[in-house]
């Protein structure tokens, strides 16, 4: 089946709180993936529901039964690591069959589950070769033939492609999408890296210090993110935050004034909002791929300090006054643009989000675009 429930799911080490109070539901059959920053918790919330780490508070539940108190083996998971984890003296036909020979299951049933699963895999050709003879790809693709052997109820992936070359990386998520179509089971993938979890997931969880911030397929949390958190996180770049002030609330959106200009945002305000919203510091989003030369209704000067000249874009970085903030823009790659020179940009309002003094976004107004948008202009990879 492959059902799983997270009900008020706390993990403490010490007096830190790792993960803060979690309630959630996956599917079944479901490509989930947990999204964050380094130390959001995302790996431990993963390590429990596989029974490696201990839950402090809370109930897992997986088709219906608790099983915080279940041994790994009998929870019906299969867990791939950010490591291969391969024993390096046994062929890759014995590192696949390997959970089988410790469940003890008889030989011909060994042969053909990891005949089955080398085919899915592709792996036909390398079944009596070691790992130390395999690049990473197909190393990453034999830990996985290895859960998948065990058939279990749900899988759960721990950074599996962190190790490999941004085009492998690219190739095995491909390969990943095929393989949860292929397979139709329910998918747990952890993940910092944003680009994995859009093209991949069906809805993403976005957790921030233990607590889920969002949770939404990859488009709703691009197009309507409920707070600066996860606006700035999914998107690549990032949005840009610019400080306004509320100038008047009308049946039809929120006016800001942005250095000068009298400027309307078709967002809904919450009624217990409207009479304190004007007068009040807001902060308006916008994100780089909207930004233009010429053709919005909002202008702003910048000099950006840094140009990007990618072919298919030019990413260009200006600092903001203050000095704490980069303004960030994507335009075509045909526009070649000098650094160090001063610059006019524009952006449309219909693009535009804002945000309260807290960080909480004021819902977008339905638009059926939406759904068709790009979710990601380009694709940048760090180390």
């Amino acid at each position: 089946m492959g059902q799983l429930s997270l009900k008020q799911i706390t993990k403490t080490f010490g007096t830190f709180e790792v993960v803060k109070d979690v309630s959630l539901d996956v599917h079944e059959g479901e490509f989930m993936v947990f999204v964050g920053p380094s130390g959001c918790g995302k790996s431990t919330l993963l390590r429990m529901i596989a029974g490696l780490e201990h839950t402090t508070d809370g109930d897992i539940v997986i088709d219906g039964k608790r099983v915080n108190d279940l041994a790994p083996v009998d929870r019906g998971i299969a867990m791939v690591f950010q490591s291969y984890a391969l024993y390096p003296h046994m062929s890759v036909f014995e590192n696949i069959a390997f959970p089988l020979r410790v469940e003890g299951a008889p030989a011909a049933e060994i042969k053909s589950k990891v005949e089955a699963a080398a085919q899915i895999l592709h792996l036909e050709n390398r079944l009596d070769q070691r790992p130390g003879n395999l690049s990473g790809g197909q190393r990453q693709r034999v830990a996985i033939g290895r859960a998948i052997v065990r058939e279990p109820e749900i899988f759960l992936f721990d950074e599996p492609l962190s190790n490999l070359d941004a085009a492998l990386r690219a190739d095995m998520r491909i390969e990943l999408t095929r393989l949860h179509k292929q397979l139709g089971a329910t998918m747990i993938y952890v993940t910092h890296d944003q680009i994995e979890a859009m093209t991949m997931a069906n809805r993403i969880v976005v957790l921030n210090a233990g607590d889920i911030a969002q949770v939404g397929a990859p488009l709703e949390l691009y197009h309507k993110p409920q707070n600066t958190f996860v606006a700035g996180f999914i998107g690549n770049p990032r949005m840009n935050f610019l400080p306004v002030t509320c100038t008047e609330v009308t049946g039809t959106g929120v006016t800001v004034d942005f250095n000068g200009q009298r400027l309307h945002v078709e967002v809904e305000a919450p009624a217990s909002l409207r009479s304190h919203l004007p007068g009040a510091p807001l902060t308006l989003g916008v994100r780089p791929e909207h930004i233009t030369l010429g053709g919005g209704n909002a202008s702003m000067t910048v000099t950006p300090s840094v140009m990007e000249y990618l072919g298919q874009n030019t990413i260009g970085y200006a600092p903001l006054p203050g000095g704490e903030e980069t303004f960030c823009f994507v335009l075509p790659g045909t526009q070649k643009v000098p650094a160090d020179t001063p610059i006019d940009v524009t952006f449309s309002t219909a693009d535009c989000h804002l945000f309260d003094s807290d960080g909480r976004a004021l819902p977008r107004r339905a638009n059926t675009e939406d759904l068709g948008a790009p979710a990601l202009q380009i694709e940048r990879t760090t180390g």
